[in-house]
């Protein structure tokens, strides 16, 4: 399987990077944190690490940390606008729970 992005993620990634003026892509991982256990990262990559996965959506480059895979692999990064609101939002097949505000998850 792989970490996908949608239209919408796609073309704001695709915005950052070019503000950005560099990247190869963007990491997509978690770190253990929060009520529930575990939390999404997102950051921009400038060369892989030992151990990456690197997947390609819709032309932009997907890169994965071997640990962070097992918990993520399958999931679909989307960008949403709700209101004030704006921000990616994680699609994660593999998610059992999470935390009331939203910020931590469980598998």
């Amino acid at each position: 399987m792989a970490v996908t992005l949608t239209e919408a993620a796609v073309n704001r990634v695709e915005s950052f990077l070019a503000n950005r003026g560099k990247g190869l892509g963007l990491r997509v991982g978690i770190k253990t944190t929060g009520c529930s256990g575990l939390a999404y990262v997102l950051e921009f990559v400038d060369e892989l690490s030992e151990g990456d996965e690197v997947f390609e959506s819709q032309g932009v480059k997907v890169i994965v940390d071997a640990k962070s895979l097992v918990y993520i692999d399958g999931t679909e990064l989307d960008y949403t606008k709700e209101g004030l609101n704006e921000g990616f939002k994680f699609i994660n097949p593999n998610q059992a729970d999470e935390c009331g505000c939203g910020e931590s998850f469980t598998v």
